[in-house]
């Protein structure tokens, strides 16, 4: 169980060092560093969700003699409007745009951003748990490499998210300090995402194709409603599709290679 923990944690420490960019980097990231980072961040998810989620749900359900499309498509469809409701009820502020969404709320900008990171986070802690919960079953598909491998993987998209977050905030007048903690308390979401995550699988593993499946759904949803809109908005577009392609190649060989 502590493996499992440990493994938790890791998108925690992704969060938690891009928030640390507010105290090294002076002047924040241009526009173009911006655009190529979520690039990256989107190619990372996009691999993740096939090879880590969905991969493996369509091998389990086909291990058991079904149809491996059946439960993978409705636990991709049920994850994609699962992130929808919330997007339309949790109140947040996207970092390129003053438009505010959700349900209407008198928070700061800054409380609004952090929950648009916040939302992104929830997917992202679901996944790595669905997964970290086939190795507690002894899943034969699912492996402990295989879940540390996307851990990792989210902790690294999770880098631009922290900087997301802390450096505006340090930028509109807030310490570095609060800005960092800021940053950080934006990722505890997905550590806790994934402990519900697994108590709701350990109660009906006979699901867990399901569930890895609604987890890349849901991931899918964020990185076409938001990461890839925001990449290819403005100039430098061209830089953000190559970060896309090479952070799907890098995840996708990680999971193929060390999974």
């Amino acid at each position: 169980m502590n493996k499992v923990l440990i493994g938790l944690a890791i998108p925690l420490i992704g969060t938690v060092l891009g928030s640390a960019m507010v105290i090294f980097v002076k002047k924040g990231f241009n526009e173009r560093m911006q655009k190529i980072l979520l690039g990256f961040a989107s190619g990372v998810m996009i691999a993740a969700s096939i090879w880590s989620l969905l991969q493996p749900a369509i091998d389990m359900s086909q291990s058991r003699g079904e149809a491996g499309w059946i439960q993978a498509s409705m636990g991709f469809m049920a994850g994609v409007i699962f992130l929808l409701i919330l997007d339309h009820l949790i109140p947040h502020l996207h970092a390129e745009d003053h438009k505010r969404e959700g349900l209407p709320a008198n928070f700061k900008d800054s409380t609004m951003l952090m929950l648009a990171v916040t939302l992104h986070n929830i997917p992202e802690g679901m996944a790595v748990g669905v997964v970290f919960a086939g190795v507690l079953a002894n899943n034969p598909l699912i492996t402990y490499s295989s879940a540390i491998v996307l851990a990792i993987g989210i902790a690294i998209q999770n880098f631009p998210e922290g900087a997301i977050i802390s450096m505006p905030m340090a930028a509109n007048g807030k310490s570095k300090k609060k800005a960092f903690l800021m940053g950080c308390l934006s990722g505890i979401v997905e550590p806790i995402a994934g402990i519900i995550t697994i108590l709701i699988t350990s109660t009906i593993e006979s699901n867990l194709p399901f569930l890895l499946s609604f987890a890349a759904g849901a991931m899918i949803y964020v990185v076409v409603e938001e990461l890839v809109p925001e990449s290819q908005d403005g100039e430098h577009s061209d830089w953000a599709t190559m970060a896309v392609a090479i952070g799907f190649v890098i995840m996708m060989s990680m999971d193929v290679a060390l999974g």
